[in-house]
């Protein structure tokens, strides 16, 4: 037998096929092992990374390759996780209580979503499925639309086509918060061998769209709907959805990339299915100038995204985050009945929002990073966003983000304008000019290291930089609430933060600069401060 494996590390992959049920992921274990006893370069340290796991389940739920062994998404992991949750559950009074599952179109997300609603089955859960591969917006919905007290949705959102996973929301309607995660993720530890773990086949079959269409076709508060589209799916599972949501509203004209429509889990046409990416909306702006469009609208492959896109002076460009989210958020404040309305954002996003929040006498909050954090802002929430695309228009029946209402009331908004002769770049102007232009932009470090993250964070809280864009900035340290440096300065704010969700360090820049002369002269001039701080931070990330 070879030396090129630990004995105990063999060992433990042996008992992982043993115990293992799909026979597909035993077979791919046992090839890699094979691999490495015959010391394939590279099989030793695949099988170690394997089984460096399990999955750790946060307020995320749980987020990985597709792959066999603990370190990985497959039916055993699946399998133990929803045990966990079901055991969960009966802790908190929930045993017997109805529990919805949805699934996107990814790999393995057929397979996983029978597992989990096979094992609730078999521990006296309720289960209602959806019909087929949905967006996760529908799978949120549902929860409130048939008083679950649980939903669990299979999917990765915009991770890479190697990703999977597994979000659980809780009886509010909301992502878990702790200390939830780690009772749950306690519960998976005590969870038996995954074989001896009953499934039961026999779950509700329910299709919610009707309901959660009526719901959407009701948000806009305009009369007028001329209005062309183009849209995409980037592969995901939004484009049917999209386009009944947005013929409900009344939106007709409606262009799909017709590469991109169908869900397809290999996302060939993107390099990562992620609107925010270089590149990823270029097949959408390419046709919104040969359609001649009125509005661009991007969803990420679960549909919990949307991103916008305009035609300004230099052609075709997808707006930001923040620029979006201040767009809709004005736009809802404008149109809503709510008495005393709340509007809110995370301490990463522009604080823009907030200036608009004053001027139309509304409650403003900001929250930590995630929507989880977000849903739960305050009472009389009537609109909240994050910087990365997410977006909530409807807290009332989604608590969550969800890009198809939002790509909704954007075509509301447009529309609106263009009978006004007006644009969406003409709102932010006038939003700029009354109160400063706000800059915002990103930078990330990926890692294949996750120490190197803690690393940078402890050296940047022992050596801060006294200076940003040559403004004096202050240090704020927001542990142990949360792993996030913030510094700030006279119209310059850096917040620092590991991600959550992808192994990366994030870097949120803001530049706040008021208009006292020329828009223009503004604008150029926070670049230029804020191109300065980019280049300040990207060198102390290296």
């Amino acid at each position: 037998m070879s030396d090129s494996l630990d004995s105990r590390l063999r060992d433990s992959v042996y008992r992982w096929i043993t115990d293992d049920p799909d026979p597909g992921s035993r077979e791919e274990l046992t090839a890699v092992l094979a691999r490495a006893m015959g010391k394939e370069p590279g099989a030793a340290e695949e099988i170690a990374d394997r089984m460096a796991g399990p999955l750790e389940f946060g307020t995320a739920g749980l987020r990985g390759p597709v792959r066999a062994g603990p370190n990985g998404m497959n039916v055993a992991v699946v399998t133990r996780t929803t045990a966990g949750v079901a055991a969960w559950l009966a802790a908190q009074g929930h045993a017997g209580g109805v529990v919805v599952v949805g699934r996107d179109a990814r790999h393995g997300s057929e397979a996983f979503a029978t597992a989990a609603a096979e094992v609730l089955t078999a521990a006296g859960f309720a289960v209602k499925v959806l019909p087929q591969p949905l967006p996760t917006p529908v799978l949120a919905f549902s929860v409130l639309h048939y008083g679950a007290v649980a939903g669990i949705q299979i999917t990765a959102s915009h991770n890479p086509p190697a990703d999977n996973g597994y979000k659980l929301y809780d009886a509010t309607g909301g992502q878990i918060v702790p200390p939830s995660d780690g009772e749950i993720e306690r519960a998976i530890q005590s969870a038996p061998a995954t074989r001896s773990i009953p499934r039961q086949p026999g779950a509700e079959v329910v299709d919610p769209r009707e309901a959660y269409l009526s719901a959407v076709g009701a948000l806009p508060r305009g009369t007028t709907r001329e209005l062309r589209i183009a849209a995409t799916a980037l592969h995901g599972v939004g484009a049917e959805t999209l386009r009944a949501a947005l013929s409900r509203a009344g939106f007709t004209d409606v262009h799909l990339v017709s590469a991109q429509s169908e869900p397809d889990a290999d996302f060939p046409t993107v390099s990562f299915p992620n609107p925010e990416e270089p590149g990823a909306t270029d097949l959408l702006l390419a046709l919104a100038s040969e359609v001649d469009a009125d509005l661009a609208v991007a969803l990420d492959p679960d549909a919990d995204r949307c991103a916008l896109g305009v035609r300004g002076p230099d052609g075709w460009r997808m707006l930001r985050g923040d620029e979006t989210g201040v767009l809709l958020g004005s736009h809802v404040l404008s149109t809503t009945d709510a008495q005393d309305p709340l509007v809110a954002t995370t301490i990463v996003s522009s604080s823009l929002l907030g200036e608009v929040a004053k001027e139309k006498g509304a409650r403003y909050a900001e929250t930590l990073t995630g929507f989880k954090w977000l849903v739960r802002a305050g009472e009389g929430l009537v609109f909240a966003y994050e910087e990365a695309l997410g977006l909530c228009v409807n807290p009332s029946f989604v608590r969550d983000k969800d890009g198809i209402s939002a790509a909704v009331a954007g075509a509301d908004l447009a529309a609106t304008l263009k009978a006004e002769g007006r644009t969406l770049l003409d709102v932010l102007d006038d939003v700029a000019t009354r109160h400063g232009v706000h800059l915002t932009d990103q930078v990330s470090l990926r890692v294949t290291d996750l120490s190197v993250r803690g690393r940078l964070m402890a050296s940047l809280r022992a050596n801060p930089p006294a200076t940003l864009g040559g403004v004096p900035v202050t240090l704020e340290d927001l542990l142990p609430d949360a792993d996030v440096l913030r510094l700030s300065g006279d119209g310059v704010r850096v917040v620092v933060r590991p991600s959550g969700t992808e192994p990366k360090l994030k870097a949120y820049l803001q530049v706040v600069a008021p208009v006292t002369g020329e828009l223009a002269d503004a604008r150029r001039g926070a670049a230029e401060v804020l191109d300065a701080v980019r280049e300040e931070i990207t060198a102390l990330l290296r």
